[in-house]
């Protein structure tokens, strides 16, 4: 149950990727990001509402308050390095270091698994860095800018989101949603402080609403279904399998760009086939 819950997850942080990166291909970065994560984050507090779920305490409040920020951050670095350097060094990058920073964790928190669990981690690590590799560098529409690699903001993306992974592991059998309302009254107020400073623009262009509002959307539901996949399996595990997002980002951009896969990517998409079937056979 956990391994299919974080396959949700993946599948669904992919799909906000996509939509968050068709939006900031005519839109400034701040207005993606802001923007996104307050429509996220009220309709998880609507739901939140209606199903009277069970408030957080203040602790678990705070974590997961933290995990909205260096979740943020991770979001705006990722499309900032899309933006500026090659995709097949930042995607790559990103799943990574999101990867590797709460498997770290997991190790000096005590957590063991099966042999073939971990062989899975590793196919699934080589897997995140197949199926983000690509000949486009970048989505059409986008002028490829090879002067700068983006590694910088690849690295800090995948630390990002490898904190967010880590804090909301933190909070344990706690509560579904209010950890990431959380996460979003600290994320959205951050961003727009950040855009201010930075004299970004947050305002939409003209059609540019409904996609962003579906990257944020896809955004804070990924969230919900990683914290589920925690109830079910260790972290490590979790988080892995949630870094197999650029797989379903490959897959639209493929049926809705018409980009073609190349071998390279299909044999990620087998090697993350098998990742998953070794890591669910022992978890």
């Amino acid at each position: 149950m956990g391994v299919t819950l974080a396959l949700f997850a993946a599948a669904i942080y992919g799909t906000g990727d996509f939509f968050g990166g068709v939006s900031a291909k005519r839109n400034s970065v701040w207005s993606v990001v802001v923007i996104s994560q307050a429509i996220g984050g009220a309709g998880m507090l609507v739901t939140a509402l209606l199903a009277r779920d069970t408030p957080l305490s203040l602790h678990h409040y705070a974590i997961g308050a933290c995990g909205g920020v260096a979740g943020g951050i991770g979001v705006t670095l990722l499309y900032r390095g899309l933006a500026v350097g090659r995709m097949s060094i930042v995607a790559p990058v990103t799943g990574l270091v999101a990867v590797a920073l709460p498997v770290l964790v997991g190790v000096l928190r005590g957590e063991r698994a099966a042999w073939t669990v971990w062989l899975g981690i590793l196919v699934a690590v080589v897997a995140v860095v197949l199926v983000s590799t690509s000949t486009d560098e970048h989505l059409p529409g986008c002028e490829a800018r090879p002067q700068a690699t983006g590694l910088p903001e690849a690295v800090g993306a995948g630390g990002g989101f490898g904190l967010l992974y880590v804090f909301f592991g933190m909070l344990g059998t706690t509560s579904a949603l209010w950890p990431t309302v959380a996460a979003r009254s600290a994320s959205v107020p951050f961003l727009l402080l950040a855009a201010l400073v930075a004299r970004g623009s947050i305002r939409p262009r003209k059609g540019s609403l409904a996609t962003i509002a579906l990257a944020g959307f896809c955004d804070v539901t990924a969230n919900v279904f990683y914290l589920l996949s925690l109830r079910h399996t260790m972290l490590a595990i979790a988080a892995v399998i949630t870094s197999l997002y650029p797989a379903s980002t490959v897959l639209l951009a493929r049926l809705v760009l018409h980009e073609r896969l190349s071998r390279i990517q299909w044999a990620g998409v087998a090697c993350a086939a098998i990742g998953v079937a070794l890591i669910a056979f022992r978890s």
